[in-house]
């Protein structure tokens, strides 16, 4: 049996995210100090530049975010409901504390795997 990667590098001069997808893996950085409604329209726009249909994980490194609101909670979400069911893959990794308070409030972590 063989596995195949596929590398693709995201280039395009993106101010909201980093991201590279790994075969059918998102690895995303989020390049930003807050998710809120401020940065939430570029943030939602350059996601959608980057999903391809066959991504089955999802990996956001969070550790520059120390400040999530609601407009940066449902971002977050959209892109987990663009996942495939049952079982979708949504790991949010450097989450700082003040982050993980609201996502700990909401019980989002009941469906992310949330890692400082």
């Amino acid at each position: 049996m063989f596995t195949i990667i596929i590398l693709i590098t995201i280039s395009a001069a993106m101010k909201t995210i980093e991201a590279e997808i790994f075969g059918t893996t998102l690895k995303m950085i989020v390049k930003l100090a807050r998710l809120d409604a401020s940065t939430v329209r570029d943030f939602r726009r350059e996601s959608q530049e980057i999903w391809k249909s066959k991504i089955n994980d999802v990996s956001a490194d969070l550790s520059r975010v120390n400040f999530l609101d609601s407009s940066g909670v449902g971002a977050l979400l959209s892109l987990y409901k663009r996942l495939p069911t049952p079982y979708p893959d949504f790991r949010l990794q450097g989450v700082q504390p003040a982050v993980r308070a609201v996502i700990e409030l909401l019980r989002l972590h009941l469906i992310f795997d949330v890692e400082t």
